[in-house]
């Protein structure tokens, strides 16, 4: 089955960083309300500033200091507002894809010592589990000739380009080490490649 994606609602919304248009998307992949927050006029524009953000309910709603998801949205939003267009695409893959259930199960697991790498295995499931086709499909959608994408994490550049999207350049986007996500921080960079300044107690 070919995949489709379907840009159904537009609608603008006011933010702290300034205006965006919200674009609601529907999908045959997954059963999951993907989003874009789009600054300015995009269309066939290169070097676009773009975050693909994946859920994280715990850090982006209730500002959880277990991780730094919360902290990377603001971040993202206050680059792209910064440069005046870009994009934000806000997947719907909690916990790095295994689901906010297992994400909590996780936490309980690391506060028994594992790191986020070893108790996502522990549940069964991969390190990382989060996959971009629907990124690739919205880019398309929004007709963006080439991307800066705004991480630390190099899977996401490579698996972008896998899908034939043009990414000129990373955008760094590092949220300061704190007690509570220090040891989380230094398993992105250590386990899983993540281009962080390595953090020190």
């Amino acid at each position: 089955m070919k995949q489709q994606l379907k840009n159904l609602v537009q609608t603008p919304i006011p933010t702290k960083h300034g205006e965006f248009i919200l674009h609601y998307y529907s999908n045959n992949i997954d059963d999951k309300e993907h989003i874009a927050l789009v600054k300015g006029d995009v269309t066939g524009k290169s070097h676009v500033p773009v975050r693909i953000h994946s859920e994280c309910f715990t850090g982006d709603v209730l500002g959880s200091r277990r991780c730094d998801c919360g902290e990377q949205l603001d971040l993202a939003l206050q680059i792209i507002n910064a440069a005046g267009f870009g994009i934000l695409i806000y997947l719907r893959q909690e916990g790095r894809g295994i689901g906010l259930l297992n994400k909590l199960r996780a936490y309980n697991l690391q506060d028994q010592g594992m790191d986020t790498v070893d108790a996502n295995i522990e549940l069964g499931h991969l390190a990382d589990e989060r996959e971009y086709s629907i990124a690739g499909l919205i880019l398309d959608d929004l007709q963006v000739s080439s991307v800066e994408l705004i991480t630390n994490n190099p899977k996401k550049i490579t698996s972008l380009e896998k899908l034939g999207v043009l990414v000129e350049k990373r955008i760094p986007v590092e949220a300061l080490a704190h007690s509570d996500n220090i040891d989380y921080l230094k398993t992105k960079a250590k386990k899983m490649a993540h281009l962080l300044f390595q953090p020190k107690k």
